[in-house]
């Protein structure tokens, strides 16, 4: 079976779709690749990946090109190229939702350097659009921070099709009533984009 076609019966299961942005340049990481970087014994993008696909929500992971390093570490998610990734996230948010299965009522856009959200995380977020499907829903720290993911329902879907430059989505949350969603601990807010970064989170 294709992979368009196992991504339309899921979607057709659960019709809400993970969109992990995988197409950035690292550009904070002086040279190496944040994702290709190791996180508690694999590549951080294979982390986040493994985590989402065991939701059994489908995936979708924007990618800069076919022959990137990046493409061999997502498994059996859907691949999403973005030829104009350097643009900044519009364009792989764009180029994600205009990948999503027929029949997808939401997204939930997910940055790919995440390490601490669980497949319970995504699985929160899930359950928190299933009870609400016309809202946008955003996961915050346990302490209320608003952070990552974000759900963006169907009706959203145009918005987020005409986003340019590296703003991310704010634009299309403004002037929505927000659903916060607390997730564990700092789960929702905490990235990697340095070096340091990276060594701050394997000391904790």
């Amino acid at each position: 079976m294709s992979l368009a076609r196992r991504l339309e019966r899921l979607a057709h299961m659960d019709p809400i779709a993970i969109l992990i942005l995988a197409a950035g340049a690292s550009s904070r990481m002086r040279g190496r690749d944040k994702l290709c970087e190791d996180a508690a014994g694999q590549p951080l993008l294979s982390r986040v990946v493994t985590r989402a696909m065991a939701t059994r929500i489908p995936v979708l992971v924007t990618l800069p090109g076919p022959e990137h390093p990046r493409t061999g570490l997502i498994g059996g998610a859907g691949a999403v190229f973005v030829p104009d990734a350097q643009e900044g996230m519009g364009a792989s948010i764009r180029a994600g939702v205009a990948a999503l299965p027929p029949g997808t009522r939401a997204v939930m856009i997910l940055p790919a350097d995440m390490p601490d959200i669980t497949t319970a995380d995504l699985e929160t977020m899930r359950d928190a659009f299933r009870a609400a499907p016309d809202q946008v829903h955003r996961a915050t720290s346990e302490d209320g921070t608003p952070g990552h993911p974000v759900v963006f329902p169907a009706r959203l879907f145009p918005a987020l099709l005409t986003l340019r430059g590296d703003a991310g989505a704010r634009a299309v949350l403004r002037g929505e009533a927000i659903r916060l969603v607390p997730l564990p601990d700092r789960h929702a807010l905490t990235d990697l984009d340095t070096p340091e970064d990276f060594a701050a989170w394997r000391n904790v």
